[in-house]
This record gives C-alpha cells, sequence and structure tokens, in this order.
C-alpha cells in the first residue's frame, strides 16, 4: 500500500469517525432537550438562580416511590446526559485511537480500524454507565430524603448545596484529580501505556478511560444535584468546563481555579444556608 493510498484511507477513517462522534452526540442532546422520557420540559427544570431551590419548590411535590419504569427512564437519563456531556471531550482520543489503528497493522488485531474504535466507544460509555447506576441510586436516596425536588430534580437543602460544592472543590485540588485529569490529558501517553490488540483488547481500553475520565469528572457531575440535574445552564456550563479542563493549554489551572471558587461558595452556604447567590 502506498503512502498516498495510506493518507487517503486516514482520511477517510477520520472523516467516518468524526461524522459518527457528531451524530451521537447530536442524538444525544437531542434527547436531552425533549426531556429525556421525564415528560418534563428541561426549559422548566431550568433555574437562572443559584441555589435554585430558592422559592421554587419546598414543599410544592412530595416524593413518590418509584417504579421499575420510572427508575430506567432516570438511568437512562443519566446515561444519555453523560454521553452529551462527556463524549465531545474524549474526541481527540478517539480520533487519535482511530489513526493509530489503521498505521498498525498489529494494533488493529487484523480488524477494520473504524470497529475497533467502536469497541473503545463502546468501553468508555460502558463506566459512564456504571456511574449513572450511582447517580440514579444517590438521586433516588436525596429524594427519599426530601433533599432533593422530585419534580425540578434540584436541591431544596441549602446545607446539601454547600456540602457538594466544597465537596466538588476540594476534590479538585486533591493529586488523584491531577493524575486521572492528565490521563485525559495526554492521549498518545495513554496510549502507549495502554494500547492492546483487537476488539476486546480495544474495549478494555475504553474501559480504562472510561475510568479515568470518571476518575477526572464525578465530582464536577455531583455539581447537577446543586444546579439542577435537568438544569441546561448547568449541563452545558459543566460540559464547557469539562472541554476546557481536557483540552485546553491552561486547563490545569483553571480546574484549580474552579475549585477554589466553589470551595469558597459552598463554605459560604453551610455557614450562612439563607444565602442566596443570585446568577
Amino acid at each position: 500500500m502506498t503512502d498516498g493510498l495510506i493518507e487517503a484511507t486516514l482520511k477517510r477513517d477520520r472523516r467516518i469517525v468524526i461524522a459518527a462522534t457528531i451524530v451521537l452526540v447530536a442524538l444525544s442532546w437531542m434527547y436531552v432537550l425533549l426531556g429525556s422520557g421525564t415528560g418534563m420540559s428541561p426549559i422548566a427544570m431550568t433555574a437562572t438562580t443559584f441555589p435554585p431551590f430558592v422559592g421554587r419548590s419546598i414543599g410544592m411535590f412530595a416524593h413518590e416511590t418509584w417504579s421499575m419504569t420510572y427508575w430506567l427512564i432516570m438511568l437512562f437519563m443519566w446515561w444519555i446526559m453523560m454521553i452529551a456531556m462527556m463524549t465531545p471531550s474524549a474526541a481527540p482520543m478517539v480520533l487519535l485511537h482511530a489513526a493509530v489503528a489503521r498505521r498498525s497493522s498489529v494494533g488493529a488485531g487484523g480488524r477494520s480500524p473504524v470497529m475497533t474504535t467502536v469497541a473503545f466507544v463502546a468501553g468508555y460509555l460502558s463506566i459512564w454507565f456504571l456511574f449513572s447506576v450511582l447517580a440514579t441510586g444517590f438521586e433516588w436516596s436525596l429524594e427519599c430524603l426530601a433533599l432533593v425536588s422530585p419534580m425540578f430534580m434540584w436541591s431544596e437543602s441549602a446545607r446539601l448545596t454547600g456540602v457538594i460544592l466544597i465537596l466538588a472543590g476540594a476534590y479538585q485540588l486533591t493529586p488523584f484529580k491531577s493524575a486521572c485529569l492528565e490521563g485525559c490529558r495526554s492521549p498518545i501517553d495513554f496510549l502507549s501505556r495502554h494500547w492492546s490488540t483487537g476488539v476486546g483488547g480495544t474495549f478494555r481500553m475504553g474501559l480504562w478511560h472510561g475510568a479515568y475520565c470518571v476518575g477526572c469528572c464525578w465530582a464536577l457531575m455531583l455539581l447537577l444535584f446543586a444546579g439542577g440535574v435537568m438544569n441546561l445552564i448547568w449541563i452545558a456550563g459543566l460540559s464547557i468546563i469539562v472541554i476546557i479542563e481536557k483540552s485546553a493549554p491552561f486547563g490545569r489551572g483553571f480546574g484549580w481555579a474552579i475549585g477554589g471558587v466553589l470551595l469558597m461558595a459552598g463554605i459560604v452556604l453551610v455557614a450562612w444556608p439563607e444565602w442566596s447567590l443570585q446568577i
């Protein structure tokens, strides 16, 4: 195979991966914007104040037992929302994997690089599915404790909101967060350390990358309980924060700054729960 043919094939694979990623993200965002099967408009669940519980939903709706159908709705709401939020930040890793798989016949394991890239993405999204299972259970627990609005899915407790902000802010400053973020910010280093052959091996690589990504971002995702699980402002804002952290040259410093702001806001809310930021 000539160099020109290799380059042409690489460009074709890149176009396929880019197009598939755009379609996946677009469909996921469309699902979120249509209410994620909850029957509620996310616009109605989007608050322009923070904390959003102030004067909005306290005592308006009582907790009801979740049916199995509602459990599944909540689970897929979380998972598809994670796909919409996290896939764009993983795109550079996916594209690099496709290119390396095409160039290395051994690395491709004799399979189409598109097929192995699909396996990589499947492994990555499987880890976020596991996170979504835990997030769904946590949401149910908070609803049972009357700490989260069953209707609007945001915190109704200033102290809970403060604790979530403190946890997320403190985690931003930990070495573990930095290590996981480095694994996401350095695709070449990640692939060199975790490269494996074939569809099964590539799926495991995706699991590893997903583990790094969840380790990097799980605390930020908990902020959805503070601002509103279906609050479009918070969903979009957190998506942008994740992309900047993972992709921008100043991403590490940006993450530390976000951590400091979250810490200070959380301390204020815990100390003075009647206080509210208006944004």
